[in-house]
């Protein structure tokens, strides 16, 4: 039976997987500092509803405590570990951009040494969209240059993938950073804007839409982002021989066991119909404020998920209004509203 460690159980995305490796009999262990960059409540509902199936455990703590995580990874023995936690959020790193350092690329450097040590199969960690920044090509492919980052999130989340290679390289560690795009769904985050919007739209508040609604997202269904995840799992990057051509389209690297994969649902979704189908789904009209472009934004995201495919025969597919209607049912019982 597999033992994967995963980081961020507490977290949106690292709860859905965890769930998702425990109902197929993995065992799971989560590592999560439960900090109060939202609340604590949801994160604290998360670990206990993982703590019903007894092959999950975990460890409640900062990445940045390296002793303590080394402690948990040597004591659990992985054979692959799932690296999603870190400080998330676009519009927080104008605030508090020494959070991002800390937990992204320090916090990182610790999963990746315990990595090394314990020789895993497989390492996978996450990146973002963020990384493409200012590149207009769309969609964004992975083999695309992605020197641009607009926020310091997006250049720590740069950073981790370029330190991912360096290990791979070093180590022969297996690594296979994955790229997400504006991931939602039950479970979510209180501090992204379909959250933020229910919320509003339930209270007769506005809602702040910027760029005045010219904003397209590849919006990808939580549950299908985590099936991707775990079918990269299987998926382990192999260092090509010296003189192997790599395929068109691989972002394999040519120097280590690496690979960079987007996954998204590969469609653009204009910001002001998903706001449609949450009016929709919870019955009310929303009250519109139309705001300027956002520093750190960009207009558009839409990824590439060919090589998602190409490597594990899947593709996100959920429409956004099957999935705008499963979050506000969630939502509903979860606030008994």
């Amino acid at each position: 039976m597999q033992r994967v460690l995963i980081t961020g159980t507490a977290g949106f995305i690292g709860y859905h997987l965890a769930q998702l490796l425990l109902d197929e009999g993995f065992i799971v262990h989560g590592f999560d500092g439960i900090t109060d960059y939202y609340d604590v409540r949801l994160k604290a509902r998360r670990h206990q509803t993982l703590l019903q199936n007894p092959n999950f455990s975990r460890t409640e703590a900062m990445l940045e405590q390296n002793d303590t995580l080394w402690s948990a990874a040597e004591a659990f023995a992985p054979d692959v570990i799932v690296h999603l936690a870190g400080q998330a959020g676009v519009r927080y790193s104008l605030e508090n951009p020494r959070a991002y350092i800390d937990g992204n690329v320090v916090g990182t450097f610790n999963v990746m040494e315990a990595a090394r040590q314990l020789e895993v199969k497989h390492l996978l960690m996450a990146s973002t969209s963020s990384v493409y920044g200012a590149n207009e090509q769309m969609p964004f492919a992975e083999t695309d240059k992605a020197d641009t980052p607009l926020t310091i999130y997006a250049a720590t989340k740069k950073a981790n993938e370029a330190m991912g290679h360096s290990y791979a390289h070093l180590w022969d560690l297996p690594t296979t950073m994955f790229r997400f795009f504006t991931v939602y769904g039950p479970w979510g985050r209180p501090d992204m804007a379909y959250f933020k919007f229910t919320q509003a739209i339930l209270d007769g508040r506005p809602i702040d839409i910027y760029n005045n609604g010219d904003m397209e997202r590849d919006f990808t269904y939580v549950t299908d982002l985590v099936r991707g995840i775990r079918l990269l799992m299987e998926a382990v990057p192999q260092r090509p021989a010296p003189g192997e051509s790599i395929p068109e389209g691989d972002s394999l690297s040519p120097a280590a066991p690496y690979r960079v994969v987007n996954i998204g649902n590969s469609d653009k979704v204009r910001l002001l119909d998903f706001i449609a189908a949450l009016e929709d789904s919870l019955g009310r009209k929303a009250i519109r404020n139309m705001m300027p472009m956002q520093m750190g934004d960009v207009p558009a995201t839409w990824a590439n998920a060919d090589l998602l495919k190409r490597l594990t025969g899947y593709q996100p597919q959920t429409d956004f209004r099957a999935g705008v209607a499963a979050f506000v049912d969630w939502y509903k019982g979860y606030y008994e509203v």
